[in-house]
């Protein structure tokens, strides 16, 4: 038993089976064939993955992806149909260029990389790829494709997290999601921004995360009066007798409607023989969908009307789900019932019983729920989380920096689409606080910064934006990932990444956690590599006329 409890805990993530070479865009493909027909097969190329903004007005991303991106790698090469497919969409080009393409693999690249579940910033290279320029070239899209949903996702998930502080969070949005692979991606990065489980079974299978639900409205109106229940016996959890549970549930809704100030007769039947089917199926799970109806006058009074019959046979209910209307004043109103019910009938439980809220929720409904101080354990996310309503991409970039050792540059009018050039390292210096202050980029060749040794910190674009940091601890965050065609650390499984993601969070400081206005994190360069960087600025920058 206890093989099979580690074996599950060591579940990795899975690998989709579309992500293949040819997943990509066509202009990949053309590329490669020029540089091919440019005789530079040699060319060895330092590719910067990175974003230029973080996501949903915040301050902070969470980078996720990569573990898809190194498997990528290990399974890197064109099939035979790949190259017939090819030579049918682009029959000019040469019979040589397919058979270099069908001999490609990624063994000669070369990874970088921040651990996935970091906390990520604006300019600073996420994935730094090193190798024949080819073939980095030629992973760009599909790099791009694993990362970008991947940590918009769970960013998303982080950031519904925080709001909920430790409520428990269910990602229910498989029928929202952009297809298959989106709903599959959407739980599986949602499990890693810290949900507490997934509606969606089939994630639940690949990726270990557990799997959560309860039933809909069809469940309920499926059920019109209490001759649709043909089943009403439930054996006792304890004793071998079975007792019928309409029966006790019918006495009890007589006795609780002055508690809800309800007649019997407005209460609905088909509400509470449906209650009392899924219960009898579900005894030990049982949760009531209560607003198909109305929550305070007949949802409310049947849960607890059957809560009370399955306690009579040994069973404690779960809770309730409330899919409309007010949630903060439903929740507040539903923990008194219940609260009021064990006071009177002597169930300490039962006024713990579980709220859940649903209903299109997002992120400024749940701050907003908070400051209405409501009773709500658990909610119910899916179309804001899955989809990223508030804003729908993350926009990283795939950018040459060098190559065969010379720094390569991108200008632009926009100064925050000018790339940083050259090979890089990264270094995050936290303060005595423990938090993290600044993020700084150096060129390769220099020396990392010390703790206790003052460092200037230069803002990238503006010279006078500098700062002297005396760090109390330095941290590298690139590790190598693949290297000479092997993975050169361990595969993380989705717990570890989930871990990471948490006491990634912890270093941030508060303000730059919180929603509203929250404080830039400051990304800075070295003095050396902003003189590099300004330098050949200046030599590719053309020279203005005037006239």
């Amino acid at each position: 038993m206890e093989d099979q409890k580690s074996t599950s805990h060591e579940k990795k993530l899975g690998q989709n089976g579309i992500v293949q070479p040819l997943l990509t865009d066509l202009y990949q493909i053309t590329m490669a064939y020029a540089y091919w027909k440019s005789c530079k097969c040699d060319d060895i190329a330092v590719f910067d993955l990175y974003f230029r903004k973080n996501p949903f007005q915040g301050e902070f991303t969470i980078f996720a992806g990569l573990e898809e991106c190194i498997k990528f790698l290990d399974k890197f090469s064109y099939s035979q149909s790949d190259l017939h497919y090819l030579k049918q969409i682009l029959p000019s080009i040469e019979e040589e260029f397919f058979n270099f393409l069908g001999s490609l693999t990624a063994k000669d690249i070369t990874i970088y990389a921040i651990e996935e579940g970091s906390v990520v910033f604006p300019r600073i290279p996420l994935i730094r790829v090193e190798g024949p320029l080819i073939v980095a070239q030629l992973l760009e899209t599909t790099f791009l494709n694993l990362v970008n949903y991947a940590s918009l996702m769970a960013t998303n998930a982080a950031r519904y997290r925080m709001a909920a502080g430790n409520l428990t969070l269910l990602e229910f949005g498989l029928r929202r999601a952009q297809g298959p692979d989106g709903g599959l991606s959407a739980s599986k990065y949602a499990y890693i921004g810290g949900f507490d489980a997934t509606s969606n079974v089939l994630a639940g299978k690949l990726f270990n995360i557990p799997v959560k639900g309860t039933h809909g409205h069809a469940y309920i109106t499926a059920f019109t009066n209490l001759s649709d229940l043909k089943t009403v016996e439930l054996q006792h959890k304890d004793e071998s007798e079975s007792k019928d549970l309409l029966e006790l549930a019918k006495r009890w809704r007589t006795e609780l409607a002055p508690i809800f100030k309800v007649l019997v007769a407005e209460i609905s039947d088909g509400e509470l023989v449906a209650f009392i089917s899924f219960a009898i199926a579900f005894p030990h799970q049982f949760i009531a969908l209560v607003d198909t109806y109305d929550v305070i006058k007949s949802g409310l009074p049947n849960f607890c009307a059957v809560a009370l019959a399955l306690n009579d046979l040994g069973y404690q209910a779960c809770g309730v789900r409330i899919d409309s209307g007010d949630l903060a004043y439903l929740s507040i109103v539903s923990r008194k019932y219940f609260t009021e019910i064990s006071d009177k009938y002597d169930l300490p439980w039962f006024k713990d019983l579980m709220i859940m809220a649903s209903n299109d929720i997002n992120e400024e409904t749940i701050l907003s729920l908070n400051d209405q101080d409501h009773k709500i354990d658990c909610f119910g996310i899916g179309t804001h989380l899955v989809t990223c309503q508030k804003q729908p991409a993350l926009g990283c970039v795939y950018k040459l920096v060098e190559l065969n050792s010379k720094a390569r540059i991108k200008l632009s009018q926009d100064v925050s689409k000018v790339t940083i050039p050259g090979k890089k390292e990264v270094y995050r210096l936290y303060g005595e606080s423990g938090h993290s202050l600044v993020d700084l980029l150096q060129k390769g060749d220099e020396s990392p910064p010390e703790p206790g040794k003052k460092v200037l910190c230069r803002h990238p674009f503006e010279e006078s934006k500098r700062a002297f940091v005396t760090p109390s601890k330095v941290e590298k965050l690139y590790k190598v990932y693949w290297k000479n065609g092997e993975i050169c650390k361990p595969i993380r499984n989705m717990q570890e990444i989930r871990e990471r993601v948490k006491r990634s969070m912890k270093t941030l400081r508060s303000d730059i956690k919180r929603n509203l206005n929250p404080t830039p994190y400051k990304v800075s360069v070295s003095d050396k590599l902003y003189s590099f960087l300004h330098d050949l600025w200046l030599q590719n920058a053309p020279i203005g006329e005037l006239s």
